[in-house]
Formats: C-alpha cells, sequence, structure tokens
C-alpha cells in the first residue's frame, strides 16, 4: 500500500479468493524426465539481467542435449501481450497463463517491479496457481514475490542485498549468501548472481558435466561460478 509518499510492503502472504554462496537444505539433485517444461515469469519493471543471466544457461540444456525436450514460456497474466524492463525494453509473452500449475519449473526474476507486484493482490493470486509446481526459483528481489505468495513460509531465503529487511516477514530466516536451496525453493541474490544462480541448475537438473561444458561454451568456465 502507500502511505504518504512511500510505498509499504506488506508483511503476509496474499491470501486469495478459491476461484483463483551456496546454501543446499535439500537435495542436490532433481528427479526429472526427458521431458521438463519452464515458466519464465516476466512482468514491467523486471531487470533484464536478471532473466537472461538465468535463461542462457538452462536453455543451453537443450541446445546442447542435455535435456532435449525441455521447452520453456515466457508467462504473464492473461490481459498482457508483452511487457516492458525498467530500461524500457519490450519482451513479448509467448501467451497469457490462466494457471501456472502444469510447469516444472517456476523462474521469477527481480526489478523495482516487484515492489508495487508484492500488493497487487491479482498478480501473487496468478503467481500462487504455481503451488503444486515442484521447484521454484528466483533471483534479486524475485524472492519478495515468492514470498507475498506464501512459497517461503518456515524456509531459509536470500534476495538482492538492499532487501534483506524486506523479505524477512515472508521466511523463516534471510540467509546473506548468493543462492540458499530450501526443499524446492531455490533463491539467489543480486542481478549478476543469475549466471550463477543458472549454472546452479543446470548442476541440479543435468550434473556436473552439463554445467562445466555449458560454463565453457558460454565463455564462463574460468570464473568462481
Amino acid at each position: 500500500m502507500v502511505v504518504g509518499n512511500k510505498l509499504e510492503l506488506l508483511s503476509r502472504p496474499t491470501r486469495c479468493p478459491v476461484s483463483f554462496s551456496i546454501l543446499v537444505l535439500a537435495s542436490s539433485r532433481q528427479t526429472i524426465g526427458p521431458y521438463m517444461k519452464l515458466a519464465l515469469v516476466v512482468f514491467d519493471g523486471l531487470t533484464m539481467l536478471d532473466l537472461i543471466g538465468f535463461y542462457d544457461p538452462m536453455t543451453r540444456l537443450k541446445s546442447m542435449g542435455f535435456i532435449p525436450d525441455l521447452t520453456w514460456n515466457f508467462c504473464c497474466p492473461v490481459g498482457r501481450d508483452h511487457i516492458i524492463d525498467s530500461f524500457g525494453l519490450r519482451i513479448l509473452c509467448d501467451s497469457p497463463e490462466n494457471d501456472l500449475s502444469s510447469y516444472d519449473l517456476l523462474f521469477v526474476p527481480g526489478g523495482y517491479g516487484t515492489r508495487s507486484l508484492v500488493n497487487n493482490q491479482q498478480f501473487i493470486c496468478w503467481l500462487q496457481t504455481a503451488k503444486k509446481v515442484p521447484l521454484k526459483v528466483s533471483v534479486c528481489t524475485g524472492s519478495l514475490l515468492l514470498g507475498a505468495a506464501g512459497f517461503l513460509k518456515d524456509r531459509m531465503a536470500t534476495t538482492h542485498f538492499d532487501s534483506y529487511e524486506e523479505l524477512e516477514p515472508y521466511c523463516k530466516q534471510v540467509l546473506r549468501k548468493d543462492i540458499v536451496e530450501d526443499n524446492g525453493i531455490v533463491t539467489a541474490g543480486a542481478v549478476a548472481t543469475s549466471l550463477k544462480l543458472g549454472l546452479h541448475l543446470c548442476n541440479k537438473l543435468a550434473g556436473t558435466k552439463a554445467k562445466t561444458e555449458i560454463a565453457r561454451r558460454m565463455a564462463v568456465d574460468h570464473l568462481e561460478l
């Protein structure tokens, strides 16, 4: 809500009408079949590097043959056919999605747009349709949206280093680490951490060889990722 000129974040997850460094606290490998479907959530005011840093290594799982039947969609709520990032770059949505429950992995980027969306009941209710998605992932302040949807309850999580206090009401504990994994939820820190997160998920889903080969193809194998 807006109080004066100050945006005040809700401290509790939204309840919807019925109509609608790395710390690993769970298994480090995800059991998957030959087919996997990713939901890449997009919204106005997202940070493009949050999205692309994750998207690039993850989609190479398909192009390099590690998960041949990997598919993905850029998902936005019904009523939108595109979004505009924080600097005016336009992204087309594959198709508006009423329901995110059919995906195997949900990815939520961060950006200034998250600040208002945590209080947008329609958006949060839409995000909550991903409740049964087995793997939920965020980078930067995307974790605030996971929190507002109630997905971080009783879990450890992280976010952008300027937003640790904002995340505290939504989770069990905020950890000041690059990547935190806790029982099907993987959260990552600020902006460029998205690349490390993407490679972390490549390792989790397809193993060390996949991560190593993808990092080499991206010319980042010399970096500490």
